[in-house]
């Protein structure tokens, strides 16, 4: 990534979701200059209406012979939990075939053994950046809450259980029935008659979590600029600096609340031309989720990162729940978040920019109102958001054809989960030249 000796000063940090904040903290805690690039703002991909679950136990590879099995007919009903829309689509038709192809059970464990030294470590990445400044706390829950109908619903996360812990994870969960499961949860309707509790997790209230993220890195001396596009990377040599070409996507000269004008820029001197802007860096990290391989193929990324949208809204629930409870089989999942619960579920494949659809809304709540005493007709802060999925399901974690451009993403619904260690990891291979063991099955030029 570097000539031997030549300790990089200066990175550009592209996105300003969880994984591209958490990677500009860790950056700035090694001493590098660091300016982050986001063309929204703050988590505005999927980083801001998840679930903001924190579940190393169960953080495992999306791609999976249990996907397939609901039939190519479900895949394309706008009512199923996993939708594909029809269309003529290059990109869209070669991650299908791989995402087939990955979905058998010798992949999935494959996957399973890249993502269990990550999960080992996820947590502690959340402590570090707690003792670092970030405000806002995770809530440590020994009662995640899987439910469901009818007892024999129980085996397809019972057996992903079992293959997790053959896996060489560990797994603390028991078995409840309706009327434990009412006990601590009595927002849970007649209807659920049995479940699964998990320990060993936590949650996260994503909007206030990733603004306090964002003040912590902001606090630290990195530079936040929110409204920015980046257009162009120049990859640069081992000898001569990455150019980063911006230009703005909001009026120059309106900063976002988390932007601080800066004595000088942090990735060294720019040039104003028209509205656009170069800047100059030692590394550049691309952080940009569904985006991910507009800037990336470039440098050698192949891979499809496909936008796996899902949806969430927010409703009241009385009794509140104080623990996230999933239903697996609507695959929809609860977190409590001050005085309403988000309800979050379904995954599309579809362009990320595409407009929500009502129907996924409907969907949601078709699924969840026989099983929540919620008002799922008072909803607010309806949300589409584009999770990056890849085909074998591990994301792209590394260096690319460009000696000093770096790839960031692709982590599907466990980019909440493993950001913050991602970005320690990235950390690491920045500062050190070298890329750690933890990285190598998620080599993005595989």
């Amino acid at each position: 990534m570097r000539t031997p000796g030549d300790r990089p000063r200066t990175a550009v940090v592209v996105g300003g979701g969880m994984v591209g904040l958490s990677t500009a903290w860790f950056l700035r805690r090694a001493g590098l200059e660091v300016t982050v690039l986001e063309q929204d703002h703050v988590a505005a991909g999927s980083s801001w209406g998840n679930a903001g679950w924190l579940t190393p136990p169960i953080t495992t590879p999306l791609p999976e012979p249990a996907i397939l099995r609901s039939g190519i007919a479900a895949l394309v009903s706008p009512a199923s939990p996993v939708y594909v829309p029809l269309r003529p689509d290059l990109d869209l038709l070669r991650f299908l075939l791989g995402f087939v192809r990955h979905s058998t059970h010798a992949a999935w464990r494959r996957a399973m053994a890249a993502y269990i030294p990550l999960n080992r470590r996820a947590l502690a990445a959340f402590d570090v950046l707690a003792g670092g400044g970030v405000a806002e706390p995770t809530v440590r829950t020994e009662d995640f809450l899987a439910c469901y109908r009818h007892p024999g619903q129980r085996r397809g996360l019972l057996a992903e259980l079992e293959a997790i812990r053959a896996a060489g994870q560990p797994v603390d969960a028991d078995l409840l029935d309706g009327a434990e499961l009412r006990a601590l949860a009595p927002a849970l309707t007649a209807e659920v008659t049995a479940g699964i509790r998990l320990a060993g997790t936590r949650f996260i209230d994503p909007p206030r979590y990733m603004l306090a993220l964002a003040d912590a890195v902001v606090a630290s001396g990195v530079v936040l600029r929110e409204g920015v596009r980046v257009v162009a990377v120049d990859g640069g040599s081992a000898t001569r600096p990455a150019l980063v070409r911006t230009r703005p996507t909001r009026p120059v000269g309106g900063p976002s609340e988390h932007e601080a004008p800066p004595a000088r820029p942090a990735a060294g001197p720019g040039t104003r031309v028209t509205g656009e802007e170069i800047l100059r860096a030692d590394a550049v990290v691309l952080a940009t989720g569904a985006w991910l391989g507009d800037l990336a193929r470039p440098f050698g990324v192949r891979m499809v990162v496909q936008a796996g949208r899902g949806y969430s809204f927010s409703i009241p629930v009385d009794p509140m729940p104080t623990m996230p409870l999933y239903f697996p089989a609507q695959r929809v999942a609860c977190t409590p978040l001050g005085y309403r619960y988000r309800v979050a579920g379904m995954m599309e494949f579809r362009r990320p920019g595409d407009p929500l659809d009502p129907r996924r809304i409907r969907a949601i709540v078709d699924a969840t109102r026989p099983l929540l005493a919620g008002d799922l007709d008072d909803r607010v802060d309806e949300w589409v958001g584009s999770r990056p999925v890849t085909a074998d399901g591990l994301p792209l974690i590394g260096p690319t054809d460009a000696p000093r451009v770096i790839a960031a993403g692709g982590h599907g619904m466990w980019g909440i989960t493993l950001g913050p260690l991602t970005g320690q990891l990235v950390a690491e291979l920045v500062t050190s030249g070298d890329v750690p063991p933890d990285l190598w099955p998620f080599d993005p030029l595989r």
